[in-house]
């Protein structure tokens, strides 16, 4: 079974300006994820997709096997991620004439994810035969509950109403976010479709301390406290 880990990392953030290799903990935010897949053991080859040299630059710093060149037409706020994943993949295996049979995508602006989320969402796929993984947290707003659209005409509504009124958040349908930090998928999957639900995607639970997702300075100051207060209880 060869698997292969690409990491995804656009030059351009308009959230915050080179969020990609800014320090974190004492290290650029790409290499947590780097390291993490490393100390996976899982892959045959890591892989960074960049339209952006400096970023390809400290990519190989940390050691990744190969740093693949994104085109143009993949590397803007536009681009759609799967594509990019399936380019990253395709250039791989035409560089090294190989044939992979898991894909596995970390989001480098998830790095409070641990070890072990990649490795038991990678066993799941495996193990359960699904065509792909995502992993999630619960809800922190309900559809059924407190998640609210306005309407054409103005109105404010439950996004997702039941029959029923419900009057705790407790008693609404259990649902999750998606939080991005691992994809997994099996190749000929990956291949087919740029969707990423299908009959038999699974889902890996991880809690709201590991979900994180960066995308502004607030992100990036609560992980860096929360990094520290993880390395201090392990201490």
């Amino acid at each position: 079974m060869k698997r292969i880990c690409t990491i995804c990392a656009r030059g351009g953030s308009k959230g915050v300006k080179n969020k990609n290799i800014r320090v974190l903990n004492g290290i650029p935010l790409i290499a947590h994820t780097i390291i993490q897949a490393r100390d996976s053991k899982l892959f045959d080859i890591v892989a960074v997709s960049s339209d952006s040299d400096e970023i390809l630059e400290v990519a190989k710093k940390y050691g990744v096997d190969l740093c693949i060149k994104r085109p143009d037409e993949l590397a803007s706020d536009k681009a759609a991620k799967i594509p990019v994943i399936r380019h990253c993949v395709e250039s791989v295996e035409s560089q090294l004439g190989l044939k992979f049979d898991i894909c596995v995508d970390l989001d480098c602006t998830s790095p409070l994810r641990i070890v072990d989320d990649i490795v038991e969402t990678v066993r799941i796929l495996e193990e359960e035969g699904r065509e792909n993984m995502l992993t999630a947290m619960p809800s922190r707003r309900s559809p059924y509950f407190n998640l609210l659209e306005k309407t054409s005409d103005g109105r404010v509504v439950l996004s997702k109403p039941l029959d029923s009124l419900i009057v705790r958040r407790q008693d609404s349908p259990e649902t999750f976010d998606m939080n991005g930090s691992v994809y997994v998928w099996r190749r000929e999957v990956l291949q087919a479709t740029d969707n990423a639900f299908l009959k038999t995607t699974g889902l890996y639970l991880m809690p709201e301390e590991r979900s994180i997702d960066i995308d502004t300075e607030v992100d990036l100051m609560i992980s860096e406290a929360l990094m520290k207060d993880r390395a201090e209880n392990i201490q």
